[in-house]
């Protein structure tokens, strides 16, 4: 391990967007690699050469889905069949949140730390179908109580769905998953389903999935994977999978007669999936993660951003006119906090930004997030405390 730190610096230039810039915005964009920007142009080129639309490409078409769904999975710990390509994290929460049979009534539980885009949909969900929907105040539990406590407080005989992020974006908690799940499938006579945002986790945690028992998993290869933009993912559990009716439906979702009417769904992941997709973003994304597992496995990379976190935490900590939401060292790579003294977070970002120094806003709790990554750099956090110290001193 100790060889492939030092490494570091030269690992860096395979990403082009670190050159000229200090970058801790990964939980909002990770940087692509230059093997996945020049396998995204040769696969354009490829299709071109092919002939766009043609027998040729449409096995080429198969064949890289194939290969980016084993890929997906070897790192989430499920079976491929299991996984249905999707644009992002909202897509993937919005195939179950409106595939399932909703009765007026029915109730859905949220934590108070969802992503305002899923929000939305609940509350469609909501006007449509006159369901119930709560929050659970999971944010109070970041330095003391249970998550798992606070929301068996919070479920309803009649909830039919929870919905939490496993990481939550805006302190950076991770919430025990399993237990969650546990909890959810057996404290009612009818289960409970669990669907889980994974934008923050995909890409940070070792995971093996299939071992939570979760239902939805919903996750995006654009940010932590730092894969293109505009290709995510779903894994819907097999056991669910029949209940769940299609979302979207394309050409990709349907089984047809000899005909080519359709008959029926795919019987896999690719049930909800549509008809035309950006399909060379698929090498994209496989060649990140491809060079992700180059450098270390999923255990030792997660451990460095845990490493990497706790160096920013503490050194922000001794800084007297910051408060770190978190009062314990992060489990992830998300670092929020706050300053004390009365002077604008937004000013704040706009005086690291003119430094190159890129961090972000948030607005519910106000606060300020940088993220690490296992490629980030001592050095780095170093000048972003600095320059965080000089803009604190400024009158």
């Amino acid at each position: 391990m100790d060889q492939k730190i030092s490494q570091l610096s030269s690992y860096r230039q395979n990403f082009p967007a670190l050159a000229n810039k200090n970058y801790f915005n990964y939980g909002g964009q990770g940087p692509i690699p230059n093997i996945s920007l020049q396998a995204i142009y040769d696969s354009y080129q490829k299709v071109q050469y092919l002939g766009p639309f043609s027998q040729k490409v449409s096995e080429w078409v198969i064949n890289e889905a194939a290969l980016m769904r084993r890929a997906i999975a070897a790192e989430l710990g499920v079976f491929p069949d299991t996984i249905t390509l999707t644009e992002d994290v909202t897509v993937g929460c919005n195939i179950p949140l409106w595939g399932l049979d909703w009765q007026a009534g029915d109730h859905l539980l949220l934590s108070d730390c969802e992503h305002p885009g899923v929000i939305a949909t609940i509350q469609e969900i909501r006007r449509r179908f006159h369901i119930e929907f709560s929050t659970c105040p999971i944010m109070e539990t970041l330095n003391e109580g249970n998550p798992v406590k606070v929301i068996k407080q919070n479920l309803r005989p009649h909830t039919k769905l929870l919905i939490i992020s496993h990481i939550l974006w805006n302190t950076g908690q991770v919430l025990p998953l399993t237990e969650i799940v546990k909890l959810c499938h057996n404290l009612f006579p009818s289960p409970i389903k669990v669907l889980a945002d994974a934008a923050q986790s995909v890409g940070v945690l070792p995971l093996k999935l299939a071992e939570t028992e979760v239902d939805f998993y919903a996750f995006t290869g654009h940010k932590w994977w730092c894969g293109p933009e505009g290709l995510g993912g779903l894994y819907v559990s097999a056991k669910v999978r029949e209940n769940l009716s299609p979302t979207f439906i394309g050409l990709r979702s349907i089984l047809r007669n000899k005909i080519g009417k359709p008959i029926g769904w795919k019987p896999d992941g690719r049930r909800y999936e549509i008809s035309t997709s950006a399909y060379p973003l698929y090498s994209g994304l496989r060649h990140a993660i491809s060079l992700h597992n180059q450098w270390g496995t999923a255990t030792e990379r997660y451990e460095r951003i845990k490493k990497l976190s706790a160096y920013l935490w503490e050194n922000l900590s001794e800084i007297p006119e910051i408060r770190c939401l978190r009062k314990a060292k992060p489990e992830a790579g998300l670092v929020s906090f706050q300053l004390t003294n009365g002077k604008s977070h937004e000013e704040l970002v706009d005086f690291l930004g003119s430094q190159e120094i890129l961090v972000r806003t948030i607005l519910d709790p106000d606060c300020v997030r940088a993220c690490v990554h296992y490629f980030s750099l001592e050095a780095e956090i170093d000048k972003l405390v600095i320059a965080i110290k000089a803009f604190i001193s400024r009158n």
